[in-house]
């Protein structure tokens, strides 16, 4: 039996958002920045930080965020929505493993009460007598409103309307909404490396502003004591010291129906290296969805959640354990899940660069550690997962989703998509320009489906069946269908950071193999990216493709006491002799049986069958070693 869990009781908000008439003019960006930090007495220095930690001063066409926060001040409005956690959506089974078929979990928890930070519009509102819907459409007047908070909570303090920046970090600390100082702290920090290096950039609607650096700036600290926020609580979580992180365990226990949840105790990297690291989003909101999460009657489990607003991480497993988090058992034994706060599109259309801060910090701390190489190969979208099986293909979950910026996360990870070969390299990596790539989708409204959604920044290019742009999508055969533009709908799409093996070029444009078939988009959304390709052996007509990487039958126990997984291929899909497709690694068959609470019981079988992983469409996917061979392009 399926079960939601709405994280907040509210009217659902219909998603429908223009730019008012009495929107800010085209280049007054800068000028409303100056405007509302002299009306309300606000460093503009401090109230330029705090929106780029928020927005990098995007307006995002008046959509929310994942946390619901508006505008470039991000100012938040939660009680419009309702939501429920995207482990419970489709029919993925997170844990992934047909070996031990998945049982029903037991009740939802209540619904629990929206938090002060995510209803900070409602205080805008008041403080300025703007209404909600130009707070939400009007970056001019969200400004405003975020200003008008600021002073406010410097007033709260006791601290000065100073035009010393240093006097203010305190109600920078606040704004973050967090209640834990160490999240509070992180946020204070970056707004005020922020003000320190200067920044500079041109908005998603074409706005120049810029922050004049001031690296002689020291922020006066001890304001942040006067805020009363619970203390740091680590207690041993695997996080880099530079972040908040909060050590919420999940728990682990047998169901009444004998069953156990919600993740195995491993011994990682001893018994299998970790060689992905997932990204999620919840399609809920945080509080809500780290309860869930560490119930040991829900059957889903991740080793992270990331808070939106100020970037706070709750670490829940230790990466020793498996977490049952990506639908695929063989991936998950391999990985660890970072879950972001937020929604792929159900009223949701960015994410903040609070979270891309931290998450990438993370990211990057967890892969020195277990030697995960930091490429699209192996820091992989929840929607870059394979199905295990020919009936599971269909049931996998398309979060993060095409809203999720990829390459300016790699540019935080400190690994930035740069070209590597000429124009005519065999293998490109789609990177457009996200900023002015704004592809059409539908289903962003749960009211009205068919509607198209708002223009909107995406990580994604449409793959067609000819090269010009009313061809139609060249589908999924896995999927059943043509290829739809839904934003749920991978069928036809090429993501940012992703490397393909050319298969044509005609004029502007250039056609990718894509799951057995050519894919055409606009040359101009990729980038050279030399590297291995993979093809059938001569002589080969078609090789298999699987959706793990499982070991032959000999390496099992000859006693029968770890029976067997079938190496079944995804029947679904054909790779053919003159196809060619993006080397993306070397997996050694391997196959871990946890069937029991018991870690005793828990054992790796391990092969000597080897497969390459390979880019085959959206999501990754294998071939034996034996049955392809390896080329320079």
């Amino acid at each position: 039996m399926r079960r939601a869990l709405i994280a907040v009781i509210a009217l659902p908000l219909i998603l429908t958002p223009t730019v008012s008439a009495s929107a800010e003019e085209p280049g007054d960006r800068q000028a409303a920045f100056t405007a509302a930090a002299e009306e309300f007495q606000v460093p503009e220095s401090v109230l330029l930080g705090v929106s780029y930690l928020q927005s990098r001063w995007d307006a995002h066409a008046g959509q929310p965020s994942t946390d619901a926060g508006f505008g470039p001040m991000h100012l938040t409005d939660a009680a419009a929505y309702a939501g429920t956690n995207h482990h419970e959506h489709g029919e993925e089974d997170a844990r992934g493993d047909d070996s031990r078929p998945q049982e029903a979990a037991e009740a939802a928890p209540a619904p629990i009460e929206i938090p002060a930070s995510l209803r900070t519009m409602e205080k805008a509102a008041e403080l300025t007598g703007e209404t909600h819907e130009k707070l939400r459409t009007d970056p001019a007047a969200n400004i405003r409103g975020g200003a008008a908070l600021l002073a406010a909570y410097q007033k709260e303090l006791g601290a000065p309307l100073s035009a010393d920046p240093a006097q203010w970090y305190g109600a920078v600390a606040r704004y973050s909404g967090a209640q834990e100082q160490e999240a509070a702290q992180f946020f204070a920090d970056e707004v005020y490396s922020t003000i320190k290096q200067g920044a500079s950039r041109t908005t998603d609607d074409g706005h120049q502003v810029a922050l004049q650096p001031n690296p002689s700036l020291e922020a006066i600290k001890n304001w942040l004591e006067k805020l009363g926020l619970t203390p740091p609580r680590r207690d041993g979580v695997e996080c880099p010291p530079t972040i908040s992180c909060a050590w919420v365990p999940a728990t682990q226990g047998t169901r009444p129906n004998g069953s156990y949840g919600n993740f195995d105790t491993g011994n990682r990297p001893v018994s299998q290296k970790v060689d992905f690291i997932i990204i999620h989003d919840m399609e809920g909101y945080f509080d809500a969805s780290v309860r869930l999460g560490t119930s040991y009657t829900y059957t889903a489990s991740w080793h992270y959640s990331l808070r939106s607003s100020d970037g706070h991480i709750a670490q829940h497993l230790k990466t020793k354990d498996v977490g049952w988090q990506a639908g695929n058992w063989y991936i998950n034994a391999k990985s660890i899940g970072l879950e972001h706060e937020g929604f792929l599109a159900e009223g949701a259309a960015w994410y903040t660069e609070a979270n891309y801060r931290t998450s990438a910090k993370l990211v990057r701390y967890l892969a020195m550690k277990h030697l995960v190489p930091l490429d699209r190969q192996h820091i992989l979208g929840h929607d870059n997962v394979p199905g295990t099986l020919p009936t599971t293909v269909r049931g996998m979950h398309e979060d993060p989703g095409p809203f999720w910026d990829w390459a300016h996360y790699f540019e935080l990870l400190g690994k930035p998509l740069h070209p590597f070969g000429g124009p005519n390299s065999g293998t490109v990596m789609i990177k457009p320009d996200f900023a002015t790539n704004k592809p059409y989708f539908y289903g962003c409204n749960r009211q009205q489906p068919a509607l198209a959604c708002p223009p909107t920044s995406a990580s994604t290019v449409w793959l067609r069946k000819e090269p010009r742009a009313d061809a139609p999508l060249i589908g999924d055969p896995g999927k059943l269908n043509p290829g739809l533009y839904s934003v749920y709908d991978h069928s036809a799409r090429a993501t940012t950071g992703q490397r393909y093996a050319v298969a044509d070029r005609q004029g502007d444009w250039i056609a990718i193999w894509y799951l057995g078939r050519k894919g055409w988009f606009e040359a101009k959304h990729a980038i050279p990216s030399m590297g291995l390709q993979v093809s059938p052996k001569p002589g080969l007509a078609t090789v298999p493709v699987y959706g793990r990487a499982y070991p032959e039958q000999e390496a099992y126990p000859a006693d029968g006491s770890i029976p067997y997984q079938p190496i079944t291929p995804l029947s679904q899909y054909t790779f053919s002799a003159g196809e060619k497709y993006a080397f993306g690694g070397i997996q050694f068959g391997e196959y871990y049986r946890a069937v029991t609470i018991d870690p005793a019981t828990h054992k790796v079988v391990r092969g000597q069958l080897k497969y390459y992983q390979l880019q085959f469409g959206h999501r990754v996917m294998y071939v034996k070693a034996d049955d392809v061979v390896l080329s320079w392009s």
